[in-house]
């Protein structure tokens, strides 16, 4: 045992190696060493245990060399979505547009007037930036914008009805991602719940039954996640409205998603738009800025001036504002939002939500000759099949949309296995698995990952 530990090789000898020296341009010298110690360290352990009878230098170097890569690989990666699912919470929502992310780059990389009033030489608002092409979007009186929907919806109650009781469905209490519920965040705020009805029906004398001298508001929240079917009632926006006029209550409106196009002209279910609820008299309304709005994280919260105003001197404010970053390639998208045939053109997730079935077509095919060109008959069977995309990120639960998908069944590997190192790669492949099948959708697809897919599927394959 002793002999073949003296056999392993020192921190200087690899140091010297010509593979690790390329390391050393790249990598912080004491980085690379620590790696070099681990490796050998771990190489002792299993030989005091009699697990290596022999040591091999070229494995050491190969074993340090990986850990070098995987180790200083930046966690937060571009990940390739061909699952078909176009809003994915978990692979980050909704992709930014070329524009957006370019006026990133250009404010976040020099000095900018984040809060500094050009005209007048003096300290601004960072809602000032976006607060009137908002309004002018949405035709709000005012708008204002905080770091997700979550916390816009516990800023207006926080506002509104802290130590006051706010009505709201039970139907309506939903569980959104990570576990955040709904009462949990209105408890946050202060507001006090008065849940009414049942999980399935809710009738307006619910509503105004419930009214009484502590009641600050009335909420409606959008269903989010799923959708109650079958023996189903629920007060419609047009009654919710009378009700808080009979009652001089403000009418608060998570809409969750927050789209601005009615999407129903092309050929999606009809999801209500932000626009329609300012219309008809909502006091006040929040949306999410990075779901079928197609900008970045953010909670934006339009209405009734006097209230926006209020909720803009709540200390709870500050914790909850957005950086210029998000400022940037927010104000970006609702540009573009001035031209419903840019916006569906440059918007990557409304681009991919509207494609018709002869582009899919065309995808797909494009997919399939770049896959055949390096991989054979023998080694997997490649084929373009009609499948099915989901919206995804809370919005229309239940819509899917027929797509054209390349199914990829492997000759010689467990399909588990496959999806499991496309996961892996450099730039990880994340796909879907069904009846030993490999399965990418284009709809969700970049052309330029095209032949990353190619490359990895040839190396695992």
């Amino acid at each position: 045992m002793k002999n073949i530990l003296s056999l392993l090789p020192k921190v200087d000898v690899i140091l010297n190696d010509n593979r690790i020296i390329n390391f050393l341009d790249k990598y912080p010298r004491s980085y690379v060493i620590d790696v070099i110690r681990t490796v050998i360290d771990n190489y002792r352990k299993k030989i005091l245990k009699g697990y290596i009878q022999e040591v091999n230098y070229e494995e050491i170097v190969m074993d340090i060399c990986n850990q070098l890569e995987i180790n200083y690989r930046p966690s937060l990666r571009r990940v390739i979505n061909a699952t078909g699912t176009v809003i994915h919470t978990n692979l980050g929502r909704s992709p930014i547009s070329k524009y957006a992310l370019e006026r990133v780059m250009e404010i976040g990389g020099r000095y900018n007037n984040l809060e500094y009033n050009l005209e007048e030489g003096k300290r601004g608002s960072r809602y000032s930036h976006v607060e009137k092409i908002i309004c002018k979007i949405t035709g709000a009186e005012a708008a204002m914008v905080v770091n997700n929907n979550a916390a816009a919806v516990m800023l207006v109650l926080s506002t509104i009805a802290k130590n006051k009781e706010v009505i709201v469905s039970r139907g309506q209490l939903v569980e959104i991602g990570g576990s955040f519920r709904i009462p949990l965040v209105m408890e946050q705020s202060g507001a006090i719940l008065k849940e009414i009805g049942t999980t399935n029906r809710t009738h307006l004398y619910d509503y105004e039954n419930a009214i009484n001298e502590n009641t600050a508001a009335i909420l409606k929240v959008h269903q989010s996640n799923y959708k109650i079917l079958g023996f189903t009632e629920e007060v419609s926006i047009e009654d919710l409205i009378e009700l808080k006029k009979k009652y001089n209550l403000p009418l608060i409106e998570d809409i969750g998603s927050g789209v601005f196009i009615d999407l129903s002209k092309y050929g999606l279910t009809y999801e209500p738009t932000v626009q329609n609820s300012i219309k008809k008299g909502v006091d006040v309304v929040t949306f999410s800025g990075d779901k079928l709005l197609g900008g970045p994280q953010a909670g934006i919260i339009i209405g009734k001036k006097d209230l926006i105003q209020r909720m803009k001197k709540n200390q709870l404010t500050r914790a909850l504002r957005i950086d210029k970053f998000t400022l940037a390639a927010l104000e970006a998208t609702l540009n573009l939002y001035l031209d419903e045939e840019k916006v569906i053109k440059e918007v990557p997730i409304l681009n991919m939500l509207t494609l018709n079935s002869e582009e899919l077509k065309r995808r797909a095919n494009k997919l399939l000759r770049t896959l055949k060109k390096v991989i054979k008959d023998d080694r997997a069977k490649i084929a373009i099949k009609e499948d099915y995309s989901t919206v995804g990120g809370g919005a229309m639960p239940l819509e899917t949309i027929p797509t054209y998908a390349v199914f990829v069944e492997p000759k010689n590997k467990k399909v588990e296995m496959v999806e499991q190192e496309l996961r892996k790669c450099e730039i990880p492949v994340v796909v879907r698995v069904s009846k030993n099948n490999i399965i990418m959708d284009v709809r969700t697809l970049f052309e330029d990952d095209y032949i990353v897919i190619q490359k990895n599927l040839d190396s695992i394959l």
